[in-house]
């Protein structure tokens, strides 16, 4: 029996995903736990894996398609089952793959006038083209009815546009233009007035030809960024451009932290403990600190209004192959040391693996990032906006100070906070890290508060 593979919701907040990749293509035998799709939200990235073995009778959205939750992506079924009860709105329908499919060995039989892969010498009157493709194409500037499309069903995707924009046969006249250094040698028979290699007299048609050799050699690779880079730039961009950030420095006397983190060390196993880090006592710290006297920067700045919120939210900054993520430690000042530990992996682990839920990804009212171990001893953290503060956390140096009128030295641990100066004052964010770096620098005494 025929089984549609619907996309799926990943959190409340996610209305679509873009499909990224195909591992399977249409016909292809699938059996449980084979790959069918990757797809992205704004957030992460997933691998949809089949739970029915079968055929995959149907694909109804391309790499490069945004698609509906819910919606039916794919159907795995017996050969010759009919599919069309599941084709949803929206879906490309199959008589434009067809005439694209017929149309193709008619434009490969054709002289092309250059060489190059995904190019045909005619172009089409009907275009079978993934909206991301279409998109890309718009922004090169290219035309796609000389694309021959690679995707199934004969579909042009956008590294068949790639392609095209590469290939040289088609472009503008203010292009070749360029190339040759002249703009009377030549007039474009192409579609739209464009400048073909067959529309070029010898000397344009020779500077062209340099100019396309030597673009092959040029020592850069352009790749598309994908949609949690876009997501990260846009973030990264606003926050700078729409709130007033002040960044202050200081360092506390981590000997009682890390002589505390020895102790849990060599006990842990004893103790049925996971391994405690530096950095989560710091987070632990943190949690205690902010609702003592400074809940503006456990807050969101909302143009005419503060949010102060009740619980601290704790957001993590997360390191992944795929870009930074913020997963957030709920209510984070109601748990332990050993709680907050274990569900700051659990969060970076989804991350780093792709499957963090987007639910877990919003709702933070202050953000911690660790740049300690790659040995930064000072940053800038960027506000994690609305949100008005953020913690950096810096590496260890050793330190010198005078201890009953002698010299020694010490390990000093760097704290960076930058905070929205709309909504916080530089002393109250002052007295924040003051507040912070005694309770790191008393963390037992904390631990029985």
């Amino acid at each position: 029996m025929a089984t549609p593979v619907i996309m799926p919701r990943q959190g409340q907040s996610v209305e679509s995903c873009i499909i990224g990749k195909w591992h399977k293509q249409k016909g292809d035998q699938v059996n449980v736990g084979d790959m069918l799709f990757t797809y992205e939200t704004d957030k992460a990235t997933f691998d949809e894996e089949a739970t029915v073995a079968g055929t995959l009778l149907e694909i109804f959205f391309e790499e490069g398609d945004d698609v509906e939750c819910l919606l039916n992506v794919c159907v795995i079924g017996e050969e010759g089952e009919d599919v069309s009860a599941f084709r949803p709105e929206g879906a490309a329908d199959e008589a434009p793959a067809e005439a694209a499919k017929e149309e193709a060995p008619q434009a490969a039989a054709a002289p092309a006038a250059v060489a190059a892969p995904a190019l045909s010498n005619t172009a089409k009157e009907n275009v079978f083209i993934s909206p991301r493709a279409k998109n890309h194409a718009e922004k090169l500037g290219v035309d796609v009815r000389f694309a021959e499309g690679s995707g199934p069903n004969g579909r042009i995707i956008e590294r068949d546009v790639e392609a095209l924009a590469q290939s040289g046969v088609a472009f503008t006249k203010a292009a070749a233009a360029a190339a040759a250094g002249s703009t009377d040698q030549f007039e474009g028979t192409g579609i739209g007035g464009r400048v073909t290699t067959g529309d070029l007299k010898k000397p344009v048609a020779q500077a062209v030809s340099e100019a396309m050799a030597a673009e092959e050699g040029v020592a850069y690779t352009d790749t598309p960024l994908t949609n949690i880079r876009k997501v990260i730039s846009k973030s990264m961009h606003n926050s700078l451009s729409t709130t007033a950030q002040l960044t202050l420095n200081t360092s506390f006397d981590a000997t009682e932290i890390m002589a505390y983190r020895k102790k849990l060390k060599n006990s842990a196993e004893k103790l049925g403990l996971g391994n405690i880090t530096l950095n989560d006592i710091v987070l632990y710290a943190v949690s205690r600190t902010l609702l003592n006297g400074h809940e503006d920067l456990n807050a969101h700045m909302l143009d005419d209004k503060m949010r102060r919120f009740n619980h601290v939210n704790l957001g993590v900054a997360v390191d992944t192959p795929r870009g930074l993520m913020v997963p957030t430690i709920f209510c984070s000042e109601l748990k332990s040391l050993a709680e907050i530990s274990a569900e700051t992996k659990d969060l970076a682990g989804a991350c780093q693996g792709g499957t963090i839920s987007p639910d877990l990804l919003t709702g933070g009212s202050f953000t911690v990032t660790n740049l300690g171990s790659f040995g930064i001893e000072s940053f800038t953290p960027v506000l994690n906006a609305p949100q008005t503060g953020i913690l950096g956390v810096d590496t260890i140096v050793q330190r010198a100070k005078e201890v009953d009128g002698e010299i020694k030295y010490y390990p000093a641990m760097g704290l960076s906070l930058t905070f929205d100066h709309r909504a916080v004052d530089g002393a109250p964010a002052a007295k924040f890290l003051k507040d912070l770096k005694n309770n790191l620098e008393n963390f037992s005494v904390l631990l029985a508060k």
